[in-house]
């Protein structure tokens, strides 16, 4: 079996959940208080995806504000993205393709997924339509998943797509 590492950054406006939905992949735990990752903070998981196992370097890295945007040093090298937005806050949403577009100016056309945070706060009309909207409203072509730190829901999936699409690239 081959072993590859891989560099992901998460990145998007702050209190989206990014720290949440990293603990709960590789820890598999979900903690309700909110504490504001400062600079960054690197994990690592190693996942299977058929003969080849990644150990994936997770970079959560500090939330961009109106006032301040992210720290783009922290992106160089990396092999993949997840761009996080809180789907119950509209402004973090209107900032998905300026993150895709910074991912892209500094470290090329790498694999991203875009992960739509705390769809467990949404009940399933809402988020039915939800998701008929961002159908039909987004200008950019990247897989989008709904998940919830909280709950797990989708957190595992939208990791294995992304290292997945690692090995495609």
């Amino acid at each position: 079996m081959t072993h590859i590492s891989r560099k992901i950054v998460l990145i998007g406006d702050f209190s989206t959940g990014k720290t949440s939905l990293i603990r709960r992949f590789v820890e598999n735990r979900f903690g309700d208080r909110y504490l504001s990752t400062v600079g960054v903070k690197v994990s690592k998981k190693q996942v299977n995806v058929g003969e080849t196992t990644y150990v994936l370097l997770i970079w959560d890295i500090e939330g961009g504000t109106a006032q301040k945007s992210i720290n783009t040093t922290y992106l160089r090298g990396a092999h993949g993205a997840i761009v996080v937005a809180d789907i119950t806050r509209n402004e973090t949403m209107a900032h998905i393709e300026t993150y895709l577009e910074t991912v892209e100016k500094h470290v090329g056309k790498v694999p991203a997924v875009i992960a739509y945070n705390k769809c467990d706060l949404l009940d399933k009309t809402a988020l039915e339509r939800f998701v008929e909207e961002r159908k039909t409203n987004v200008s950019f072509s990247v897989p989008t998943h709904y998940v919830s730190a909280k709950t797990g829901e989708g957190v595992e999936a939208m990791f294995l797509s992304l290292a997945k699409a690692l090995g495609e690239g």
